[in-house]
């Protein structure tokens, strides 16, 4: 949920990604909430497997994250440019497994992982993007209170299905349970 610009942070001298709330979705609660708890959902985590944030902006009615700009494709154009050497993608596998168990370390389950929110930088490394449809497992991650926020669920609503659907687990797709 958002469009996403590049842009540069003139005061810092770097390159940063701009995640946007589209217009239409500025007056709707439920998305501006989803939106900022993204934002809490990034500051909880810090891992060099997951797109940082920086911050959180709002100006006249629009709201953006300030997040770390990555430089290199996403998985899903990498995969379709051709097959991918097993030890090239066996490295990608172990990267995205690491971003992921951090994540879990820290109770939030991504919901949304799918080739479109991984890139590969021309060195090599990987980084998960997009925790938009991130929730909160039962036990709550010490130190973070989202107890706001419209995606946190206490295990899983039962028939609540977000997501992409060709990416998601079975029992996710069921609107069942998820495990980590």
């Amino acid at each position: 949920m958002g469009e996403v610009y590049k842009a540069r942070d003139e005061r810092l001298n770097r390159d940063v990604a701009i995640k946007v709330l589209p217009a239409a979705f500025e007056r709707d609660e439920e998305r501006l909430k989803r939106f900022k708890r993204e934002a809490q959902v990034l500051a909880s985590l810090n891992h060099p497997n997951i797109a940082a944030i920086y911050g959180l902006e709002e100006s006249n009615g629009a709201i953006a994250l300030i997040m770390e700009f990555v430089n290199g494709l996403t998985l899903n154009d990498r995969i379709a440019s051709g097959p991918i050497p097993l030890d090239e993608a066996l490295v990608i596998a172990k990267q995205i497994a690491e971003a992921l168990e951090a994540a879990h370390e820290r109770g939030i389950i991504h919901r949304d992982l799918k080739p479109a929110n991984v890139k590969v930088t021309s060195e090599g490394s990987v980084k998960v993007l997009d925790f938009g449809l991130a929730k909160i497992f039962e036990t709550e991650a010490e130190g973070i209170d989202l107890s706001h926020s419209p995606t946190l669920i206490k295990g899983t609503q039962v028939g609540v299905i977000l997501g992409t659907a060709a990416y998601m687990s079975p029992e996710q797709a069921k609107g069942k349970l998820v495990d980590k």
